[in-house]
């Protein structure tokens, strides 16, 4: 599932790509949304919230999405041949320089836009917010800590504690933390795991490659996540899960460097 940088990114190069213009196509090929026609719309603003995307619309509707686990957009110019299967496409939106498609969307809705909160609103403090503030993090800490007993690598997953975490950054930052994902929230300082994870967050956020280590060469972007040994000590990385399904997840911790 994209982390929140991913998805944060993919708004900026959308709403460089479609903001300010009249769609000449609009197609949403989606069950629900089928019969909608955005046709002659302007996009005013494509942003994200944590994980989802808001494409706002000068009607005062927003097409919400959420990337789930394999959805993207791809941006081409009129008449370019696309990079995946057409009947993958579930959102086509188009002027006379670019066309945005976006496949397998899953999860696609248009409401009022002053109605987004039905479907954010349970949101932890988004991580990227350009608003960020003191009282954003102190609100961060006190959600991340409202369940002391509870795995930190778990709490850092809980979107409803901060928006914009994904597997990934939970591997790092909590290797960056020096302890286990499985650790108990109480044994953790709050306030630095939400600082790592919004600064790590915001150092790849206008790229795609995504470092935590500080390392761009291939093969040392990451000092846990995905690695068979620890990027510092070189011993043995474990991996085990961590949540229930569906959203049960593999973890990747090192015990030397995280007891």
């Amino acid at each position: 599932m994209p982390e929140g940088d991913e998805v944060y990114l993919t708004c900026k190069r959308l709403h460089a790509a479609l903001a300010g213009h009249e769609l000449v196509r609009a197609e949403l090929r989606h069950p629900l949304l089928s019969t909608v026609d955005l046709t002659g719309r302007v996009v005013t603003e494509v942003r994200p919230v944590g994980k989802h995307l808001l494409l706002r619309l000068d009607d005062g509707r927003t097409l919400h999405n959420h990337l789930r686990m394999d959805g993207s957009w791809h941006l081409y110019a009129p008449g370019a041949r696309w990079k995946k299967p057409g009947h993958q496409a579930r959102a086509v939106l188009g002027h006379a320089e670019r066309t945005a498609v976006g496949f397998n969307l899953h999860d696609l809705q248009l409401l009022p836009t002053a109605q987004e909160s039905r479907l954010v609103g349970h949101l932890g403090p988004d991580l990227l917010a350009p608003e960020w503030t003191d009282e954003h993090a102190a609100e961060a800490v006190r959600r991340l800590t409202a369940r002391p007993e509870r795995e930190i690598g778990a709490a850092l997953l809980d979107q409803a504690v901060l928006a914009g975490v994904g597997n990934l950054y939970k591997a790092e930052v909590c290797f960056l933390l020096g302890r286990s994902p499985h650790t108990p929230v109480h044994e953790i300082d709050a306030e630095r795991a939400v600082q790592l994870s919004r600064d790590l967050l915001r150092r790849n956020a206008e790229r795609p490659q995504q470092i935590t280590t500080g390392d761009p060469r291939r093969g040392r972007e990451q000092w846990v996540y995905g690695r068979r040994r620890c990027l510092r000590c070189g011993g043995p990385v474990t991996r085990s899960a961590q949540g229930r399904a569906p959203e049960e997840r593999v973890s990747y911790h090192c015990p030397r460097c995280q007891p």
